[in-house]
Parts: structure tokens; sequence; C-alpha cells
């Protein structure tokens, strides 16, 4: 499941002021279990030094392309042979010029030339009037053509002091970026409707009933299936969590009823539908127009149920993959099973809330998934995102048992 461990990370270091970042991102990738070895430009060793890198990776850092390596080997051969990926970052208009026209007179062109059988991806960074310029422009679109990848760049203020689009896209969207490319595409050309977060159900103009769930889990399932190549539509509550600009149909809500709007919306043209959101099952008829004062010592807040989204799908649904989530602290297969039952389930995630390490608000999960043919499995701790693959493998096991 983990699409880095074990990768040989070759990252291109060109004269952009972004190249600054590269140390952070390298340590980035080698957190997630990668090894890495980068080469840089004359102009890159102006903005990051080679000892940093070298210090990082453990990995001497490629200047001189006509210096041979220890045993004899050409730099931008044996480096090339040995990675997995190519990463260019910064990717200056420049090197993304050179590699249009086939040019290669430094150490990281000769290493794009040499690359020809690797995944290659530019992350390039410029001033937003040379990322315009047409001829980068149609540079980027020849490079698209044959097969490169690209991310970025984003918008925002530059090291010039100009605001627009140009800015070297953030570091942990390009570690994703490359977790997409080495991710096999199982999901392709199918839909995949999920909800995430808590839902909001004002009291007052400035009060609200709600619920400790931040949507990590439900975002993590997002993430990696747009990864697995599907078409992605996250509906959230309220959370402090981004997904990638690309690939990914953001829509956010506040109640449960605007939650429900949009799922029944996307519902009929979707193929998998993952309920993972907190959503609340009480809401005030009425919330009050103006703030509550603290004029009496207690008051009665009267609550009406909100619709049970799931049940409604359940009885809904034609050809979709439905799965429930199931927080909870006591009896957790027989609650489970009872509502796969009552909702028409496929799946059902079960989480035990009560654990510090895999409820509300953390990067863990312990997770039992227990589907409509009544098999049970129970997983160790992991990561959420690690869980949300779990959840994507068994989801496919059943659509394909299904389909008969």
């Amino acid at each position: 499941m983990d699409q880095l461990k074990g990768k040989k990370i070759l990252i291109a270091v060109t004269g952009g002021i972004a190249a600054y970042k590269i140390p952070e991102l390298t340590r980035l990738f080698i957190k997630a279990g990668c090894d890495v070895q980068v080469a840089l430009t004359e102009n890159a060793v102006r903005f990051v030094q080679p000892l940093t890198l070298e210090t990082l990776t453990h990995h001497p850092v490629l200047m001189d392309d006509f210096i041979l390596l220890d045993e004899g080997g050409i730099p931008h051969i044996e480096a090339t042979a040995w990675c997995d990926i190519l990463i260019v970052a910064p990717a200056t208009g420049n090197v993304i010029g050179k590699a249009a026209a086939g040019i290669a007179d430094d150490i990281v062109s000769t290493l794009l030339l040499a690359a020809s059988r690797k995944p290659v991806l530019f992350a390039p960074a410029m001033n937003s009037r040379m990322y315009l310029n047409p001829v980068v422009k149609r540079n980027i679109a020849l490079l698209r053509e044959m097969g490169y990848h690209f991310i970025g760049p984003d918008e925002g203020e530059m090291a010039c002091g100009e605001e627009g689009i140009g800015r070297l896209s953030d570091l942990t969207c390009i570690v994703e970026k490359v977790k997409d490319i080495f991710t096999v595409k199982d999901l392709q050309d199918l839909t995949i409707l999920i909800s995430a977060g808590p839902t909001q159900e004002p009291i007052d103009p400035v009060r609200f009933i709600t619920n400790r769930s931040s949507g990590k889990m439900g975002y993590a399932i997002a993430n990696a299936a747009k990864r697995r190549g599907g078409r992605v539509i996250l509906v959230s509550g309220p959370t402090r969590l981004s997904v990638p600009k690309e690939g990914i149909t953001l829509i956010r809500v506040k109640t449960a009823l605007d939650m429900e709007r949009e799922i029944l919306e996307h519902f009929p043209y979707s193929d998998i539908v993952i309920m993972a959101a907190a959503v609340a099952d009480y809401r005030t008829d009425k919330p009050f127009p103006q703030k509550l004062k603290k004029s009496d010592k207690s008051f009665k807040l009267e609550l009406v149920r909100n619709p049970d989204i799931l049940q409604a799908l359940g009885t809904q649904k034609t050809h979709q993959i439905l799965v429930g989530f199931a927080a909870e602290t006591e009896k957790f297969e027989k609650n489970a099973i009872q509502k796969i039952k009552d909702k028409n389930l496929d799946l059902i995630v079960v989480n035990d809330v009560s654990q510090p390490d895999a409820g509300f608000e953390v990067d863990t999960n312990r997770i039992m998934l227990i589907d409509r043919f009544n098999k049970i499995r129970k997983f160790p701790l992991q990561s959420k995102e690690d869980a949300a693959d779990t959840i994507l493998d068994k989801i496919l096991k059943i659509k394909r048992k299904v389909a008969g």
C-alpha cells in the first residue's frame, strides 16, 4: 500500500529561488521511506549548498557531468539507471525549454535526456510573466504530449514581490503527485462519492452543535481514490484539511441538510459511495435569530432528528456499492451487523473511537471491516492513508463479487 517505500528518487535542482525549499522536499521523501539523490546545476548551487543535501541523503550531489564516478561510471547514465523517477524542482523556463528541444548541456538537462525510460515530473517555478509566455506554455504542452508529468505551479506572492501564478507547488502536493504516478489505476472510469468531516447545526449566530470528527479518514480515502484513478466527489463538512487542486471535486457544506442535498444530487451518477462523515443526529428546529445571553441559569434547547442520509441511500441504491462507517465504543460487531441490514450496506467500517490512537483527530486508525456477506476482518493500527487503501481494496473485491 505504501507507494513510496523503497523508491529511488532523483531530484534535479535548477537555478530558481525556490531551490531553497529542496532540502525540505528531500526530507519529506526520506521520511516516506525513499532513497534520495540530488543533482544541482551551477546556478542552483547559488541557492542551496551541496553539503546540506549530501548530509540529508548520504549520497554525493551530482554537479559535474564530466567527472566520472568512483567506479568509472558516467553520472547521467548511472543516476538515471538507478532512480525510479526523476523530479525537476524547481523547473525553470530554461530547463523546460531545453527538455522540449532535446538540448543537454549541463548535469540536469543531460539527466533529462538519459531518463527516457523513467517517469519524469516537472515542478515549474518562475515569475508569472515567464510562465505565461506562449513559448513556455508551448514547451510544457509539448512535454505533456510526450508523456512527461507536471505539477503546478501555484498562485500567490513570489520572491520578486509580484502576485500571480508561478510559485513552486506545495511540497506535500509534490510528494502526493509522485505517489499518484506510482499507483495502479484500478479505479479508472469509476465515480466515487465520499462524505467527510462533521456537520455544524446552528443554535444561534455564534453557537452550534457538532462533534469531534476532523475529516482525516474521509480525506485520506478521497486522496487514495484519486491516486487510483477514480473521479472523486468529496462532500465535506467544516474542516481545516485541504485536498489536491486536481482530481478531486470538493463540495463544502455545513449542516446535515446541506450534506443530504449534495449527496442525494450526486448519488445516482456514482459507482461507489463512502459515507465517512460524522453527521449530527439532531439539530435545533428553529435556531435563535440573535445571540443567546446569559440571563438565566439554564434554558431548554429542543432538538429534532436530522435525516438519516445513509438509510435513504440504502433504499435508493441500484448499481452503487454503498459503504457506511460506525464509530462505536461497545458491542462493535453486533451494532455494525445490524447497521448493514437496516441500511442495506455492502460494507461497514467500524472504528473503536474510545482508543486514543484510533479515534477522532489522529492520523492512525484501527478498523474492522464487515461486508454484506458477513465476512469480518480486523486490522492492526495503521495510518489513515494505509487504512484508506485497505478500504478501497475491499470495495473492489465486493464490486467484482457482486458483478459475478
